[in-house]
């Protein structure tokens, strides 16, 4: 073996050991430097971000803005309440998730354990309500009606109730000034949830999860404007959750005011007689069916016609909005939405669809004699008419021989518009149109007068209804001829006859389609608010106005309002001479026509205030009758229908001649009594704001609709009162008049 030398091992070492003592020297003098980076050259920055590790936020709810009627009258406000919330993320933390807490609690409030349970448990889609669907991390309000000796029970013993809290605070309140309720044109309110949250955080209008946020009517329509901004202090803490300074605050921003253009007596007043005439119609018998007419539901448009305002807005059945303040309960939700509810919630008057029946012949008409048949021409009006073997009535068979077009409207005549639309679909080519495109000017004008899709009001959720020409054929055909031709029988009932046509040829526009079709009849649907648009469009002038309910938006100190001004969104395609021909007709209705046992032969001042109107009963296939009533005047239009509530002068009729009386000031015997009269002609101006920002309201009587009823009798006006009492349930009121009017006149004429 051949041994090294020792002195042979040293230069290697050596060079090993600078090596190291180079890397370790590196090693110090990175770390320095990043550490003088670190403490001296960011310094300032790194310390104020550890210093943001420590910040806890205080969150100051904003007030929400009061929503107004047009005298400036709160149809929606605030009040405060004593809230008990619970903090669910508090509650998890103890062994038995709180129960025990929310049982000593529910003893306190006198409610039930289950019931504090459900509140604070989170909405899915397999936990029915009541349930918190809003953030899991805000407190969560158990209830808002607490008494002042609960919260100090609650207070005083902190201890037993860990992660429950007892505070004023300020709570929606909808008042019903003069009874009127307003349900559905407001709305209600929820909680915000996670998810909206994540997606408006970065919008220039993010949620807190304290939010409330608008979920129906003009609540979830100017939700961003009533709002506000909440207030949030951060504090500065320690690592023992004390605090040590305060970082930074921002104030609370109380939401705007809106205005609108409803007036809550005029509402009453709509709200009372709808109500009224679907009980009414419930006492009337159905010969067709051999029952009671069962006015399961309907609606009341009350629109200013030179602006498109909406003076009133009733749906029914209706709902108290103040069900959903502090959290709905499970047997109020129920009742709201269950299958026996009929869905009050839904605003039937723009949400409701149903057939318009002879309403809709203004539109025919309009058609016609863009078609090229002459208005003053001669068209025969006879009892029936026959296509291919198939008889269409007119209404109890009335044969009024060759009348004009105008005449038609004011006896309501289907034959003469059953052979219109039938020569123009012959002209069109019949069931196998000829090549290029059908004229369809009956579907034509319809589009043009603004069916079938949304007027573009104010308010969330509108509906667009139906015009069933031949695309919508085609496309419905597509969607439903597997199902068709599955269940159609050829000798079958009569549903499964229709069935089997519609299988072999139900893309194709058919004469009986068409026929049905000029008279407001068959796949035809409209909404309440679309017919009190044409209507008021045919007494301006032509002008189709977007609906609003909104007027204005007055900033929380009043020293910004912002006016929303009428919006037009078409004219009508009729010529100037063509509408005055059309408004004489209309005016001929309620004077000599099917209207006239309503108005002209029971004191209507027709003189003085000019009535115009068309009655309208659709007839839908395996219900009753759906009753409409549609009228204007130079100030307002007028619209009403009842489904299941038989014709239209008959249902309808009284109830609107009765807001009219309202409108007015007009007596049983025909006179007008201007101190009666509620709005003669249309609220122009705004209510008055005062330098601190409140808005004037004037003092409300108790109840509007009933105070109408007394004053046509002559008896003195109950006295006013202040808005805190005006909260209640609709009365009964004097019916007197309204009896008289159903007596009087015939009922040959009632369409």
């Amino acid at each position: 073996m051949t041994n090294i030398p020792e002195t042979g091992r040293t230069p290697r070492v050596q060079i090993r050991l600078i090596v190291i003592q180079i890397l370790v020297l590196s090693l110090l003098g990175t770390l320095g430097g990043r550490l003088w980076y670190l403490q001296i050259r960011e310094g300032d920055a790194y310390a104020k971000e550890a210093s943001g590790n420590h910040v806890q936020q205080v969150v100051e709810p904003a007030v929400r803005g009061s929503i107004l009627d047009a005298r400036g009258v709160p149809i929606a406000d605030n009040e405060t309440r004593l809230v008990v919330s619970a903090s669910r993320t508090d509650l998890l933390k103890m062994k038995d998730d709180g129960k025990a807490v929310l049982t000593k609690l529910a003893k306190v409030l006198g409610m039930k354990p289950a019931e504090v349970m459900q509140k604070v448990r989170l909405c899915d889609a397999e936990t029915p309500q009541p349930c918190w669907n809003g953030s899991p991390y805000q407190p969560i309000p158990i209830t808002d009606e607490a008494t002042a000796k609960q919260a100090l029970q609650i207070r005083e013993r902190a201890e037993d109730f860990p992660g429950i809290t007892a505070e004023p605070e300020a709570v929606r309140r909808y008042p019903s000034p003069g009874k009127a309720n307003t349900a559905q044109v407001l709305g209600y309110l929820s909680p915000v949830t996670d998810e909206e949250i994540t997606k408006a955080q970065d919008t220039d209008s993010p949620y807190l999860r304290s939010d409330q946020v608008g979920r129906s009517g003009l609540e979830r329509e100017y939700d961003k404007e009533l709002r506000g901004k909440a207030g949030v202090t951060r504090y500065e803490v320690d690592n023992l959750g004390r605090v040590i300074g305060q970082a930074e605050a921002d104030e609370a921003q109380p939401g705007a005011n809106l205005v609108t253009s409803i007036d809550s007596r005029v509402q009453r007043v709509a709200e009372y007689e709808l109500n009224d005439a679907m009980k009414e119609a419930r006492k009337q018998f159905d010969d067709n069916t051999g029952e009671n007419y069962k006015a399961d539901s309907g609606a009341v448009v009350v629109m200013e016609a030179k602006t498109g305002r909406i003076v009133a807005m009733a749906s029914n059945p209706t709902y108290d909005p103040n069900a959903w303040v502090g959290g709905i309960s499970a047997k109020d939700y129920k009742k709201l939405t269950g299958k026996d509810s009929n869905y009050p919630l839904l605003n039937r008057a723009i949400q409701g669809q149903s057939a318009p029946g002879s309403t809709f012949k203004v539109i025919s008409t309009a058609a016609a004699v863009e078609a090229g048949y002459d208005f003053d021409g001669r068209y025969p009006c006879t009892s029936s008419y026959s296509v291919g073997g198939q008889v269409f009535k007119n209404f109890e068979s009335e044969n009024f021989g060759p009348i004009n077009l105008g005449r038609a409207l004011e006896v309501s005549c289907d034959t003469v518009f059953y052979g219109l639309a039938h020569r123009e679909w012959q002209r069109d080519g019949g069931i196998n149109p000829k090549k290029g495109e059908p004229k369809d000017y009956f579907f034509k004008a319809a589009h043009q007068f603004g069916l079938g899709k949304t007027t573009g009001i104010d308010l969330p959720n509108e509906v667009t209804g139906r015009v069933p020409d031949r695309q919508w054929k085609q496309a419905y055909w597509e969607a439903n001829k597997d199902a068709w031709c599955k269940t159609g029988k050829k000798d079958g009932t009569y549903v499964e006859k229709i069935s089997y046509e519609n299988c072999l040829e139900g893309n194709k526009m058919r004469a009986g389609d068409e026929i049905n079709y000029s008279i407001g009849q068959g796949d035809t649907m409209v909404t309440p608010i679309q017919m009190a648009t044409i209507y008021a469009a045919i007494s301006n002038g032509g002008t189709l106005y977007n609906p609003t309910v909104g007027k204005a938006v007055v900033s929380a100190d009043g020293k910004s309002v912002d006016e929303i001004a009428p919006k037009s969104h078409g004219k009508l395609p009729i010529s100037k001479t063509t509408l005055a021909k059309m408004d004489d007709a209309l005016a001929g209705v309620a004077t000599r026509g099917t209207a006239a046992w309503r108005f002209a032969q029971v004191g209507w001042p027709q003189e003085k205030i000019p009535m115009h109107a068309k009655t309208g009963t659709a007839e839908v296939y395996g219900k009753q009758t759906t009753s409409w009533f549609a009228t204007y005047t130079k100030d307002y239009s007028i619209v009403m229908t009842i489904s299941q509530g038989g014709t239209g002068s008959g249902a309808s009729g009284p109830a609107v001649r009765n807001i009219y009386d309202a409108l007015y000031g007009v007596s049983d015997d025909g006179t007008i009594n201007k101190k009666n009269a509620l709005l003669p002609t249309p609220q122009k101006g705004l209510p008055k704001v005062r330098t601190d920002g409140t808005i004037k309201s004037p003092k409300v009587a108790k109840d509007p609709a009933k105070q109408q009823r007394v004053s046509q009798e002559g008896a003195p006006k109950p006295e006013e009162t202040t808005l805190a009492a005006t909260v209640g349930q609709p009365t009964s009121g004097n019916r007197n008049t309204r009896r008289r009017r159903r007596r009087r006149g015939s009922r040959r004429m009632c369409t």
